[in-house]
């Protein structure tokens, strides 16, 4: 008797040391994990990484949109690859508002059909998402971080999601903390990721309330620099619907820290930029953004970018892996 309790004893000892290593390890409870294709197709991700840093190397310009690409798959039905799905009738993501100046598809395509040719039915579409943007800031010298796999992809793509799911750059404090709470996402995570702005273009659209009639009596907004207001109307007419503007003036190829002592002066570009200083968490994270000593910025923005990527994933046997990314199979 005594020899079959210790031996009892000994099983549930086990059992619990085996549940605390199992909260260590790199897997979370939707069934991703760092290494998914280690042995199904162990180059995947040295193929996503050529394919990417040789796109880059042609045009740093692109970096931004293939972030942006990610973030506005996860935000819609989670990251699954329903923004890059096109429909006949032309009612999908692709072409909602928001989705509009995205641009790199064709880098997606190239990657995935590299994938193809090396492991047949193997590597989501989804995937491919999350490790390109991963690869493509650290083309630009940005963060690296290490990109959970297994993911699937969805089979369905709706124009009108997008609009209601995406953040708008003319959101408030409280519209963009209830939008990331909403998929799992704090206040950090908020003012990290807007961090991204560090890179890339947004369009006079975007701001050109800010500039001529913020509260509909012909005036600019008073959270925008008066001298960057000066110089944006310069650049932007009322009625300009194409111009490109850098986020990050020049520095707008470079992924570093300067987007938030930007945003510190309140020259963050989008009224959503403006909003990190009306909320105590956020601008204390701006503020502190600024000391290099001090900032954990790079560090925050893997992370961030992690728990972004575990939206609403599609593991196991739901969804499928598409064999071309723009199409279900």
């Amino acid at each position: 008797m005594a020899a079959l309790k210790m031996t009892i004893s000994c099983f549930l000892f086990l059992q619990v040391i085996y549940c605390l290593l199992s909260s260590f390890a790199p897997t979370n409870v939707q069934g991703l994990k760092v290494g998914f294709y280690d042995k199904a197709c162990p180059k995947a991700e040295l193929i996503v990484k050529k394919s990417v840093f040789e796109a880059v190397k042609n045009d740093r310009t692109i970096a931004a949109p293939l972030l942006r690409m990610f973030f506005h798959d996860c935000f819609v039905r989670g990251c699954e690859g329903s923004v890059l799905l096109e429909l006949k009738n032309k009612k999908d993501e692709k072409n909602s508002i928001p989705n509009l100046t995205l641009r790199g598809f064709e880098i997606i395509d190239n990657v995935k059909a590299a994938l193809e040719k090396e492991c047949p039915g193997i590597v989501s579409c989804s995937d491919v998402l999350a490790l390109v943007a991963r690869d493509a800031m650290v083309a630009l010298n940005g963060p690296s971080w290490e990109v959970e796999t297994g993911r699937r992809d969805g089979l369905v793509t709706n124009i009108t999601e997008a609009l209601l799911n995406l953040p708008s750059p003319f959101n408030n404090i409280s519209s963009l903390i209830t939008q990331f709470q909403s998929k799992g996402l704090d206040k950090k995570d908020l003012v990290v990721l807007s961090g991204g702005h560090t890179i890339g273009n947004g369009h006079c659209p975007q701001i050109t309330n800010r500039l001529y009639n913020f509260t509909g009596k012909g005036d600019s907004d008073p959270n925008l620099d008066t001298e960057y207001a000066v110089k944006l109307r310069g650049k932007c007419k009322p009625t300009d619907t194409t111009t490109a503007l850098e986020m990050d003036p020049g520095s707008f190829k470079t992924f570093d820290e300067s987007y938030f002592k930007l945003v510190s002066q309140r020259r963050g570009l989008f009224q959503s930029d403006a909003a990190l200083l009306d909320n105590q968490e956020t601008k204390s994270y701006v503020l502190k953004s600024l000391n290099s000593d001090g900032s954990t910025f790079f560090k925050d923005f893997g992370v961030s970018m992690v728990k972004m990527g575990r939206i609403g994933v599609l593991t196991g046997q739901v969804g499928e892996v598409r064999k071309k990314c723009r199409m279900v199979n």
